[in-house]
C-alpha cells in the first residue's frame, strides 16, 4: 500500500449526499478478477449526466473528492475503494461516511476526512477554482485562502496510512517476533510439527 502523508491538488466538488457503493461502482463492473480498470466504471451513472464535475477538464486527475453526508452507504463491496484508487483518488472529504466504506477505504490507502457541513461547503466553494491540501501528519485541511480545518483520525489508522502499512505490511513488520515465536514453539511443542498419519483401516 502506498504511504499517505500530504495530499495536494484539485478536488472534485461532488457534494452529493447518500452516494452509495452502487453509485461508486455499479454491480455490472464486479465481474472482474482484478482491481485494474475499475476506474472506468467509477461513478458511471453520475458521469453520464451532462455537466457533471467528473468531466470538467480542470478536475482531471484530481486526488481529492468532496462529497456529501453518508458517503459510501449501501453494500459492503470493497470494489468501491478499488475503483476510486484506480481513477486516482486518494482522499475523500465529507460530513460523514458509512462505517464499512470508511474501513475499506482505510485498508486500501484512501484517507477519509470527516468535517462539519459548513466546512465542507466552504471547501466545495474553493474547489471550483483552487487546489486543496490535506496534511495527515498535522491532521488539517488548508486552502490558499488561509482556511484551516482540523480533523480527527484514529491513531492506528493514521500510523498505517503514513507508513503505507496494509494488513500484510503490518504482519511483515512483526516478522522477527513471529520467527522467534515459531522457533520457541517448535522447541517446546515439537509434536505439533510432525506430519499427520492416516489411521490404518
Amino acid at each position: 500500500m502506498r504511504a499517505v502523508s500530504t495530499i495536494h491538488g484539485r478536488a472534485i466538488p461532488l457534494g452529493l449526499k447518500n452516494v452509495d457503493t452502487d453509485v461508486i461502482i455499479p454491480a455490472h463492473w464486479l465481474k472482474t478478477v482484478t482491481r485494474e480498470g475499475l476506474g472506468k466504471g467509477a461513478f458511471e451513472t453520475i458521469r453520464q449526466a451532462p455537466g457533471n464535475p467528473f468531466d470538467v477538464e480542470d478536475f482531471a486527475g484530481a486526488p481529492i473528492l468532496i462529497a456529501g453526508d453518508n458517503f459510501g452507504c449501501g453494500s459492503s463491496r470493497e470494489h468501491a475503494a478499488w475503483a476510486m484508487l484506480d481513477m486516482g483518488l486518494t482522499a475523500v472529504i465529507a460530513p460523514s461516511f458509512s462505517d464499512i466504506f470508511s474501513g475499506n477505504a482505510f485498508k486500501n490507502g484512501i484517507l477519509a476526512v470527516e468535517l462539519p457541513q459548513d466546512q465542507v461547503d466552504r471547501l466545495l466553494e474553493v474547489a471550483q477554482t483552487h487546489p486543496i491540501t490535506i496534511d495527515l501528519e498535522n491532521q488539517v485541511v488548508t486552502t490558499p485562502f488561509q482556511d484551516r480545518f482540523a480533523f480527527d483520525v484514529d491513531p492506528f489508522r493514521k500510523r498505517c496510512l503514513l507508513e503505507g502499512l496494509d494488513e500484510i505490511g503490518l504482519t511483515l513488520a512483526s516478522a522477527d517476533a513471529i520467527t522467534h515465536h515459531e522457533a520457541g514453539r517448535a522447541q517446546d511443542l515439537p509434536w505439533l510439527d510432525r506430519p499427520l498419519v492416516a489411521n490404518a483401516p
